[in-house]
């Protein structure tokens, strides 16, 4: 049932029916002051947990990768890195191998990603700054660096000189077939754990160029795909067009947001699906804006009949209780905004909420896009609440 209206029935029987309307009214303004408040700040909110969450993914996907249009390697000799360097939306690129891999330690196993890289990698990703325990692997070595969630699935250590990690991968071509082992194997020693996220964490480890190509039989000027930040916002597309001409085979250019198609998409649908329900919160809220005018319009319509027969116009009627439920919609959705920007500086800069179980303070991400959505949904509910509310009323 419609607060107003629960209101009116208590009040309207007493001696007192102004107060009766002042207290609808201010009910009214202050469940829009509250809900558009609750609007900002939830979507702030899950900008902050949205920014804080790719911090992650940022650091250890590339801006861009250059994949080969078919097969799983593709060359990339001394002229091609000669002509990518030459390209000047381009600030770094760096070759990368990677391969499925089977891990085994002490009876236990895992699949896993291994990334062969070499010391431009770290122009383009900074692995080192990822490193939580121990360094990175020695490329004169067999050593690897694992991430922190496949040391917890294999209790991992780092330089554990009583049992090696053991990698397996497929052979390639084996040249018989009968009596033949399908596989190849290498033994090598964890030289550091990196942490990033629980899923990156239990599915990639690195190790040198020279270690993942012995592993996996790949030519030694063939790679998996091209890692690259560039200079300047440039879409893939273009991108492909202007390094395409230096490739002898078809290529494919993605996005860092088209790496991760998946999670991107259930950002984008869970920031969608909490703007809707909170906006339904604010729909909730207008529908006492309307009971209000409703119930005010019930309570003037004496005072209306006299001025129509003054010569007010009746058309003027609606009018005056149209614009009476944009202020209230308007004026309540901008103290909204006020009390919540208010209370998202005062979390951003002296945080009084935390992540449960932490000490991190609970992220907030103020965005411009969100003010300007939440100002312009004000907007179109105000205008349609007070349009239905005095369109259904009749003289």
């Amino acid at each position: 049932m419609n607060i107003p209206f629960l209101i009116a029935k208590r009040y309207f029987f007493s001696k007192s029916k102004q107060k009766a309307i002042n207290i609808i009214n201010m009910i009214s303004l202050s469940l829009i002051v509250i809900s558009s408040a609750s609007l900002i700040i939830v979507l702030s909110g899950f900008s902050g947990l949205k920014d804080y969450g790719l911090s992650f993914s940022n650091s250890f996907d590339p801006e861009y990768r250059i994949l080969p249009k078919t097969g799983k390697t593709f060359l990339i000799d001394s002229t091609i890195t000669w002509s990518l360097s030459s390209v000047s939306e381009i600030r770094n690129f760096t070759p990368v191998i990677e391969e499925k891999i089977f891990l085994s330690f002490r009876g236990k196993n895992h699949v896993a990603y291994l990334r062969g890289i070499d010391s431009s990698y770290f122009k383009v990703i900074p692995l080192k700054k990822l490193i939580q325990m121990g360094k990175l692997f020695n490329p004169g070595y067999d050593e690897v660096v694992i991430g922190s969630g496949i040391a917890n699935i294999l209790n991992l250590g780092i330089y554990d000189f009583n049992d090696f990690l053991k990698l397996t991968a497929l052979k390639k071509e084996t040249g018989r077939l009968i009596n033949v082992n399908p596989f190849r194997e290498k033994r090598s020693l964890v030289s550091g754990i990196f942490q990033v996220g629980d899923d990156i964490d239990k599915k990639y480890l690195f190790s040198s160029t020279a270690f993942s190509k012995n592993l996996f039989q790949i030519p030694k000027k063939f790679y998996s795909y091209i890692d690259l930040t560039v200079n300047e916002n440039i879409s893939s597309e273009s991108l492909l067009k202007k390094v395409q001409p230096f490739f002898l085979d078809k290529i494919t250019v993605k996005s860092k947001q088209q790496l991760n198609p998946a999670f991107y998409k259930m950002l984008n649908t869970e920031n969608i699906a909490i703007y809707f329900i909170f906006t339904l919160v604010l729909i909730i809220s207008l529908f006492n804006v309307i009971g209000s005018l409703f119930i005010m319009m019930l309570e003037k319509k004496p005072n209306l009949k006299i001025l129509n027969a003054m010569g007010f116009r009746k058309k003027h009627n609606k009018r005056i209780f149209f614009y009476l439920g944009l202020m209230i919609s308007w004026i309540g959705g901008l103290f909204g905004l006020i009390l919540g920007l208010t209370l998202l500086l005062i979390q951003y800069f002296s945080p009084f909420l935390y992540v449960p179980g932490t000490v991190l303070p609970y992220p907030v991400s103020f965005k411009i896009n969100d003010l300007i959505l939440v100002i312009s949904t004000l907007i179109i509910l105000g205008l349609v609440s007070s349009s239905w509310a005095t369109f259904k009323y009749k003289d």
